[in-house]
C-alpha cells in the first residue's frame, strides 16, 4: 500500500521543482514514481525510506523524459537547471524542508498577481486539484488551468529565481508570502464555496506553512505573529458549527470545545512582540480567547491596527468591537459610515453586523432589510442558512 499525504506530496514536489525548474514535469514524474511504487512495493516490500525511494525514482523518471527530448540540452539551458545527468540520477540530499520554503517564495513572487500567487500555492503546495482551485475562484476548470499555465510561464520567462530571498529582500517579499498563507487559511476557515463552512484540510495546510515559516525564520516577528493569529482562530474551529452543521455565533460558542493548547502556544509566540500588523491582530484574537471576550481591549487594539494597517475590513471589525463594548448604537454609527462610503459593497458581513445591531435596537424592519442584503451577498450555504434563521427570528 502506497500512502502519500498532501503534506508529504508537497515536500517531494518542492524538491523536484527545485531540480527541474518545471512544475508540470515535476508533478508528472512524481505521479509516475507513485505508480512505480504501486507495482514494486507489494512484491518486494516497502523500502526503509519510502520518501527517498519515491524521490530517487522520480528524478530518474525525469532523466528519462529529458533524454527522450531531442532538445535536452536546450531545455536545460532555458530552465536554468544546474544538475548534470549523474546528479539527477543520484540519491537525493536531505533538503526537503528548505525546498518547501523555496517553493512558497516562488509561488508568491511579487511579479505575479495576487490571484495567481494564491492559485499556484493552493495547487502545488495545498495539494488541491485544478478543479478545486477553480471552484474557489468561481471560474471554470479550463479558465483556471489557463491561469496556472500563464503564471508558470511568467516564472520561466521572467527567470524568477527558485530561492529564498536574501535577508535584504525579505522585508519586501515576506508580506506577500504571509498574505497568501493567510488567504489559504481564510478559505478553509470560512469557505466561499462548497456545502460546508469549514474546509479543515485547508486550515491544516495553512497552519503547516505558517509553522514552517516561523521555524525557518525565527528572527521575523511577523512570521511568528501570523502563526499565532492562525492558531488563535483555528482553536475555535470545532465550536463554529453545531452537530447539525449549522453556524454558531461567536457569543454562543461552547468555549470548552476550543483548543486551549493552541491558544497557549499562540500567547507564547507573541509575548512581548513588537506592534506589527499581525502581532496586533494576534493580540485581538487573544482578547477573544478568554472565558469572556475583553471587548474594550479588542476595540482599543482595532483602533491601533487602523493606524498601522488601515483597511475597510479593519474598520468593520472595530465597529463590531465598539458596538459590543459601548453599545449597539455606537457600533451601528460606525458601520453606517462604511455603507455610506461604499467601502465594502459586496461584504455580507457588513450588512449582517448592521442587522444584528439594528435588531438589538428594536429597529426590526431595518434589520430585516439588512438581513436580506446580507443574504443576497453571502455565497456559503451554511452562512446563508444562519442568516435566514436570524432573519426569521427578527420577523417573528
Amino acid at each position: 500500500m502506497v500512502t502519500l499525504s498532501p503534506a508529504d506530496r508537497a515536500r517531494l514536489l518542492a524538491v523536484l521543482v527545485a531540480d527541474l525548474r518545471d512544475f508540470d514535469l515535476a508533478e508528472d514524474v512524481l505521479s509516475e514514481a507513485v505508480l512505480a511504487a504501486l507495482g514494486t512495493w507489494p512484491e518486494r516490500g516497502e523500502p526503509a525510506n519510502p520518501h527517498a525511494w519515491l524521490l530517487t525514482t522520480a528524478r530518474r523518471k525525469a532523466l528519462d523524459h529529458l533524454r527522450r527530448n531531442k532538445v535536452f540540452a536546450e531545455k536545460l539551458r532555458l530552465l536554468g537547471a544546474t544538475l548534470t545527468e549523474d546528479e539527477l540520477a543520484a540519491e537525493p540530499p536531505s533538503r526537503v524542508v528548505d525546498e518547501r520554503l523555496r517553493l512558497i517564495f516562488t509561488c508568491c513572487h511579487p511579479a505575479l498577481a495576487m490571484p495567481a500567487r494564491v492559485a499556484l500555492a493552493l495547487r502545488y503546495l495545498g495539494g488541491l486539484s485544478t478543479a478545486e482551485v477553480a471552484r474557489m475562484f468561481l471560474v471554470t476548470e479550463s479558465a483556471m488551468a489557463a491561469r496556472l499555465t500563464t503564471a508558470k510561464k511568467k516564472i520561466a520567462l521572467a527567470r524568477i529565481p527558485y530561492a529564498v530571498p536574501a535577508d535584504s529582500e525579505l522585508p519586501h517579499r515576506l508580506p506577500a508570502v504571509l498574505a497568501v498563507v493567510e488567504l489559504i487559511f481564510t478559505e478553509g476557515y470560512a469557505a466561499t464555496a462548497g456545502s460546508q463552512l469549514v474546509r479543515e484540510e485547508l486550515c491544516e495546510r495553512a497552519l503547516g506553512f505558517a509553522r514552517l515559516l516561523a521555524e525557518l525564520m525565527p528572527e521575523e516577528p511577523e512570521a511568528r505573529a501570523l502563526l499565532a493569529l492562525l492558531l488563535f482562530q483555528d482553536s475555535r474551529r470545532r465550536a463554529r458549527v453545531d452537530d447539525e452543521g449549522r453556524l454558531v455565533l461567536f457569543a454562543d460558542q461552547d468555549r470548552t470545545l476550543w483548543n486551549h493548547k493552541q491558544i497557549a502556544e499562540g500567547i507564547a509566540l507573541v509575548e512581548n512582540a513588537p506592534a506589527t500588523p499581525y502581532a496586533i491582530r494576534a493580540a485581538i484574537a487573544a482578547a477573544h480567547a478568554r472565558d469572556e471576550t475583553d471587548w474594550p481591549r479588542a476595540a482599543e487594539l482595532y483602533a491601533l491596527l487602523e493606524t498601522v494597517a488601515p483597511s475597510p475590513v479593519v474598520t468593520l471589525n472595530r465597529a463590531v468591537a465598539v458596538g459590543f463594548a459601548e453599545g449597539p448604537a455606537v457600533g451601528l454609527g460606525l458601520l453606517d459610515r462604511l455603507v455610506e462610503a461604499r467601502e465594502l459593497p459586496r461584504s455580507h458581513l457588513l450588512f449582517a453586523a448592521r442587522a444584528e445591531f439594528l435588531r438589538s435596537l428594536g429597529r426590526t424592519l431595518e434589520a430585516i432589510a439588512a438581513y436580506d442584503t446580507a443574504l443576497s451577498l453571502a455565497t456559503n450555504p451554511v452562512e446563508r442558512d444562519h442568516l435566514a434563521r436570524r432573519r426569521a427570528l427578527a420577523d417573528s
